[in-house]
């Protein structure tokens, strides 16, 4: 076998966008916010972050105010760069990279894909994509209750999702950590911990808003919300299908040569590794 120095390992990035929330069927997306973190693959260390505001071209789409506390508004962005200003910067973080985020193939990928071509620039390409989405649900499944990025936080204590790039990531990559962790652990003694989840469906695990009775918020629905069936929605990608699983397929070798495993299962030993 050859040897492989995990040094030359891909770096992932993990990145997320605020958008606009369009108020009617074929109004367009704008960014509104990029936030990403670049990570070590082999040990899942943060080496790099950027994190920009992002005035869209059309002011009125933001709101005055926002139903978030934490939410952008109009004043926020109205002095902020365009997306054509900090275009360069937003290529560099992603270009050549691996790019890991929630429900990213389905949302952020395509957004870039279309930031990119409206002003007429080529649009970075990602050597792999991870979309802790897909793989949690397969993985961990719904035992947190749904499989939202709020939801996996508040199940494992993380704090509230603030709905802002950077923070965003940042608990992304944290709730991936978590995850991998009590998968690790059931690993290691399955027909005593995995079997308590068995009967742990999601249909008797109440989220918080369930429990009031609370109504989710239009924002909360309308962009990065998981669909209402995962198992047969079909993603929306900026990318052929066949180049995708190329992809796919050529950042699994990369990873699979450094670690000899999966790249979930760098994941869960670099978990081990944390509770030695």
């Amino acid at each position: 076998m050859d040897s492989f120095n995990v040094e030359n390992a891909p770096e992932i990035v993990f990145f997320d966008l605020e958008t606009n929330v369009p108020k009617k069927g074929g109004e367009r997306f704008w960014v509104l916010e990029f936030g990403a973190i670049v990570v070590s693959p082999h040990k899942l260390m943060e080496v790099e972050s950027y994190s920009t505001l992002i005035k869209p071209e059309d002011l009125s789409v933001v709101p005055v105010r926002s139903s978030r506390s934490h939410g952008i508004t109009r004043a926020a962005v109205e002095k902020a760069p365009s997306f054509e200003d900090v275009a360069d910067r937003i290529f560099s973080i992603l270009d050549g990279r691996v790019w890991a985020g929630h429900n990213i193939q389905r949302f952020d990928c395509v957004r870039i894909k279309e930031s990119f071509d409206q002003i007429n620039r080529p649009a970075p390409i990602p050597i792999g994509i991870i979309d802790s989405l897909g793989v949690l649900t397969d993985k961990f499944g719904r035992r947190a209750g749904n499989m939202k990025m709020a939801t996996l936080a508040s199940y494992f204590g993380l704090g509230q999702q603030k709905h802002r790039s950077l923070d965003d990531v940042r608990m992304n990559l944290e709730v991936l950590k978590h995850c991998a962790t009590v998968l690790f652990l059931e690993s290691s003694l399955p027909s005593t911990l995995h079997s308590n989840w068995n009967g742990c469906s999601s249909s008797t695990i109440m989220t918080r808003s369930r429990r009031i009775g609370k109504s989710p918020s239009r924002e909360d629905t309308s962009r990065k919300s998981p669909p209402s069936s995962l198992l047969g929605y079909q993603r929306t990608v900026p990318y052929a299908r066949g180049s995708l699983g190329k992809m796919a397929e050529s950042v699994k070798g990369l990873v699979s040569k450094a670690q000899g495993q999966p790249t979930i299962n760098q994941i869960l030993k670099h978990s081990h590794s944390l509770l030695r």
